[in-house]
Formats: C-alpha cells, sequence, structure tokens
C-alpha cells in the first residue's frame, strides 16, 4: 500500500509532465474542493423525507428490492 508521500511524489511527478488541458483539470478540481460548503438543501426537502421515511416503516408506502427495481426498468426500456 502507498503511504502519503508516495501518493505526493506520484502526483508531483505527473504534475511536472502534465500538459496544459490536465493543468486546468486538476485546477477544477482544486477550485471545487476549496469552495465546498453545506449544499443550499431547503429544510422542506428534508421535511419530505422524514415524511416518506416514517410512511415507510409503517409500511405505508410500497418498496420494491434491488432486483425489482432492475427488472422494471429493463422492462420499460424495450
Amino acid at each position: 500500500m502507498e503511504t502519503i508521500i508516495d501518493i505526493r511524489k506520484r502526483i508531483h511527478e505527473f504534475i511536472d509532465q502534465a500538459d496544459e488541458k490536465m493543468l486546468r483539470v486538476f485546477t477544477e478540481l482544486i477550485s471545487f474542493k476549496n469552495s465546498e460548503e453545506e449544499p443550499n438543501i431547503p429544510q422542506s426537502f428534508y421535511e419530505e423525507l422524514d415524511m416518506r421515511r416514517e410512511r415507510h416503516l409503517k409500511g405505508e408506502s410500497k418498496s420494491y428490492t434491488w432486483e425489482e427495481v432492475k427488472n422494471q426498468a429493463r422492462a420499460s426500456a424495450k
């Protein structure tokens, strides 16, 4: 398993040889990471999730297994 030092060394070597396009990609990644804040999700969204969860736990809403979801998706794609 690589250590953090090994990973940093590989990244530095890669960046030293990267073309402009790749450097711009890295710049965007860094900008995105630095600007990460709490998502702007309204409280009403969480309230809706709580309501749906309660309905699910009480058996008041239909649930599907992953297999059922895949089969339904495949059937509707035909």
